[in-house]
């Protein structure tokens, strides 16, 4: 369904002004139907930045990549052009989404704090929720692409998260990621790490593999603490939100 999305909005040749700008007003109508238009602004631009961290993150490796696009209720994404060429530089790029988009959830926080705001403070939550979710330890997620620097292994690591994540709350794009992760999963199960192509894709100084597993707790525990203190703010003023 959402190739067929793209190849709808690909027809209508608008080229990068469509794939980007045109995707998110898209995504920007859909969500003020169910939210209000404020809302639905800033969460789009919430998304944006997430995507900008790594896009800026891929050039700066010299990475070709493509314009941000979104789906609505699917989120959004960036397309490298060109593969990285190991571990760390996917790490790197990985990283830099989840890390650009707290920064930008921690902006509506304080903001909100200082004004008072509900709607920033709804969309400080929205943003940390995001970022926590991206960072489950598996491919596609980001936290997959940063902890693949560890080992693809570690991506099973992930299956009882989702799992507990369907249990709760089942959901159509729940179910769309398990059949993205699938191929993922298998790949991490044949994993060699004695083969040539692994070894020079994943042979890393410990040392820099000890740095992002830092990162990435240090940041997977800032957004956990983050967006339950949110939350935890939200529910006395649940009702007033829109």
């Amino acid at each position: 369904m959402i190739k067929l999305l793209l190849l709808l909005l690909g027809g209508l040749k608008f080229g990068k002004i469509l794939t980007t700008s045109g995707t998110m007003l898209l995504s920007i109508a859909v969500y003020a139907m169910f939210y209000g238009w404020r809302y639905a602004v800033g969460f789009v631009l919430l998304l944006f930045v997430h995507e900008a961290g790594h896009y800026l993150a891929a050039q700066r490796r010299g990475l070709a990549v493509g314009a941000p696009t979104f789906i609505p209720f699917v989120g959004a994404w960036i397309q490298l052009k060109d593969m990285p060429h190991d571990a760390e530089t996917e790490a790197y790029v990985g990283l830099a989404g989840p890390l650009v988009g707290t920064a930008g959830a921690l902006v509506c926080y304080f903001v909100a704090r200082q004004y008072d705001s509900n709607l920033l403070l709804a969309l400080s939550y929205a943003g940390f929720f995001l970022n926590l979710f991206n960072m489950i330890p598996m491919s596609p997620f980001d936290g997959g692409r940063i902890t693949a620097v560890l080992s693809p292994r570690i991506w099973f690591a992930g299956v009882p998260v989702l799992l507990a994540l369907f249990v709760y709350q089942p959901t159509p794009l729940l179910i769309v990621v398990v059949i993205l992760a699938l191929p993922q999963l298998k790949r991490a199960w044949n994993y060699d790490a004695s083969s040539p192509e692994n070894q020079r894709y994943y042979g890393i100084e410990p040392s820099v593999k000890m740095t992002y597993a830092f990162y990435y707790l240090a940041l997977l525990t800032f957004l956990v603490l983050m967006t339950h203190g949110v939350h935890d703010m939200l529910a006395p003023i649940h009702s007033n939100l829109r």
